[in-house]
């Protein structure tokens, strides 16, 4: 197995900040002519090149409101449309960005073995199963809902984490979240940034995420890699993230390399990743390999990269059972992200499951859920426009602007600090005597920074 490392000044980084493709020439499937309209790429991962136009038949729309939608949004192509197209729901699932940053913590047990471990080398190897573990959760090919400025997601009862997440922006869309038990912090700030590209979108992970090992304070920095949504409106839609996941040690300068391999003919490739622990040298010590919708494994490796003799793979993580023909293809954590058996005792009234469109979609109900929606985006747009006639600047509640900008492989980063004022708050609820019998399915969804603000 040859070592994914790259020369990043001339590798898949510096491709991607040229705006290259994230796929060569093979992989270009255009289907010329159908229904009229030139060039639409459509990929058939398990096929070839004979498969597109077949492929562009299927998928989850039906063909009046394909072509209708194709026709909407050909005006966006080469844009970010990260917040400024409205999408109807029939594409969504019932959950939002907030609850789906939660989804990172489902293997958390392999930070609390990272913390536990002596060995710096196996300390990544933990540390980057984890952060690999969630792609089995993100090829998952419905669009969750954008937050509501001020709108917030808290989870308790899952392994002694407590997850915090809040809208900290709209215009960019920006998310901040933070988790914490015994063993770890981890703190986020999350930019997504997009481009259309007709039949696919592109997805550039802008943003920071840091982790702290409690035990002897080890600071560990990831960069993902970004990620392809293929056959948006024809064909059915498929999820890939070719390219390095990038895990460094800030406080050895010891780093592990991850590549994500990109789906080739008939699948060939998918979901495969290899890569490297690297001490501060940059010299290999355990070699990684496994699919990310699977298992991953790591070896000790020699300085060229090969396996140490008399040793073997040894799996680090395997993909927990998820239900059998489950409607958004949702895991069993999934499941417990959005019910309130994981809400906290006095749920916060901006919570994400409180959503009245997510709510809806959740029980079936497309026509309200697409309604509850639009609604909520007015009032949002009404609030703007009260807070900028009375010269407001909205705050966020649980997390503070910094002056700290921190550069990305797709642009800066404004980065928001977690201010401990939601570990105090649930402090205070936790240590109190009074019972909580507030039905929480009762409460009304409330971000909003104005009580009594109707839409214009």
């Amino acid at each position: 197995m040859g070592s994914p490392e790259k020369d990043q000044s001339k590798g898949f980084f510096a491709a991607m900040s040229s705006g290259l493709s994230l796929f060569g020439n093979a992989m270009h499937r255009s289907v010329g002519g159908l229904l009229g309209y030139e060039g639409v790429e459509v990929i058939n991962p398990e096929g070839g090149k004979e498969d597109a136009e077949e492929e562009a038949q299927r998928g989850r729309w039906k063909q009046e409101e394909r072509d209708s939608y194709w026709r909407m949004m050909q005006k966006y192509i080469g844009s970010d449309v990260t917040s400024m197209v409205t999408l109807p729901v029939l594409i969504f699932e019932p959950m939002t960005m907030l609850q789906k940053m939660a989804e990172l913590m489902e293997y958390s047990h392999l930070l609390d073995r990272a913390d536990e471990c002596e060995d710096p080398y196996m300390q990544l190897v933990f540390a980057a199963s984890w952060a690999i573990s969630v792609y089995y959760a993100y090829q998952r090919t419905w669009k969750p809902f954008n937050p509501i400025l001020g709108e917030t997601y808290e989870m308790v009862n899952h392994s002694g984490v407590t997850f915090i997440a809040e809208q900290v922006s709209h215009h960019p869309p920006m998310s901040a979240g933070h988790a914490e038990n015994e063993h770890f912090t981890y703190d986020v700030t999350s930019k997504l940034k997009t481009k259309f590209l007709g039949n696919s979108l592109d997805v550039y992970p802008v943003g920071r995420t840091r982790v702290t090992l409690k035990r002897n304070g080890v600071v560990l920095d990831l960069v993902p890699p970004p990620t392809k949504v293929n056959n948006l409106i024809f064909g059915r839609t498929w999820v890939d993230s070719p390219g390095e996941m990038v895990m460094t040690n800030l406080t050895t300068g010891d780093k592990v390399v991850i590549y994500f391999q990109p789906c080739g003919w008939f699948g060939a490739g998918r979901y495969e990743v290899d890569g490297y622990v690297y001490n501060a040298a940059e010299e290999p010590q355990i070699l990684m390999t496994g699919k990310w919708n699977e298992s991953l494994s790591y070896q000790p490796c020699d300085l060229e990269g090969e396996p140490l003799p008399g040793t073997e793979l040894k799996e680090v993580w395997h993909v927990a059972d998820v239900p059998k023909n489950d409607k958004f293809q949702y895991t069993y954590f999934a499941h417990k992200i959005n019910s309130f058996d994981t809400a906290p005792k006095k749920l916060l009234a901006s919570d994400s499951r409180l959503r009245p469109d997510r709510y809806a979609l959740e029980k079936g109900d497309l026509s309200k859920s697409g309604a509850e929606k639009g609604r909520l985006e007015e009032r949002q747009r009404a609030e703007k426009r009260e807070r900028e006639a009375k010269q407001h600047q909205f705050r966020p509640r649980w997390f503070d602007l910094t002056e700290e900008v921190t550069p990305t492989p797709w642009g800066d980063l404004e980065v928001y600090q977690y201010n401990n004022k939601y570990t105090e708050h649930r402090a205070t609820i936790d240590s109190s005597d009074s019972i909580d019998t507030v039905d929480v399915t009762s409460i009304e969804f409330n971000p909003w920074q104005y009580g009594n603000l109707s839409a214009e």
